[in-house]
């Protein structure tokens, strides 16, 4: 593997850095916890995206389903989360990650009733915000609806 074609052709560089301070709002809260933004898909020029998932402790999570056009990768920062690496069920302790390719059956979980915290990182960078905020009103849709959200989303569940 080698490095890909260069996006950059200038000469000096520029200043373009993003920085986010630790205390800044989640922009997404949840019943089960919260999602901060890090870098979305839109602001890495589709490349990847990168979003803190915090639950408070209450079951949460999808089950088991894949992506046809993106890879997922999780990275525990807190507490224990269940990641089905389409086996299994592991409990991943902080500093456990998991990458998961495209097409790879994956989900998981905060079965703990303690809060918990991981890394979610998708690449490319598809607006996967939209998926996380149109959960919440996910069971007032109609069948076909809900279908058509999930298949816009790249989410097909097992």
């Amino acid at each position: 593997m080698s490095y890909p074609p260069p996006s950059y052709h200038g000469d000096n560089g520029e200043v373009s850095a993003a920085f986010r301070p630790a205390g800044q709002e989640p922009e997404l809260l949840m019943r089960t916890g919260s999602a901060s933004y890090l870098a979305t898909g839109a602001s890495t020029n589709g490349q990847f995206g990168l979003y803190r998932w915090d639950m408070a402790g209450p079951r949460s999570g999808p089950d088991p389903h894949f992506h046809r056009s993106i890879s997922e990768s999780f990275f525990v920062l807190s507490g224990t989360v269940s990641l089905y690496d389409g086996n299994r069920w592991l409990a991943a302790k902080p500093g456990d990650f998991l990458f998961v390719p495209e097409g790879g059956v994956h989900g998981f979980r905060n079965e703990s009733g303690e809060p918990a915290s991981m890394l979610l990182l998708f690449a490319p960078g598809a607006p996967r915000e939209g998926y996380f905020e149109g959960l919440a009103d996910l069971a007032q849709r109609s069948e076909t609806e809900r279908a058509e959200f999930m298949l816009y989303h790249d989410t097909f569940w097992l």
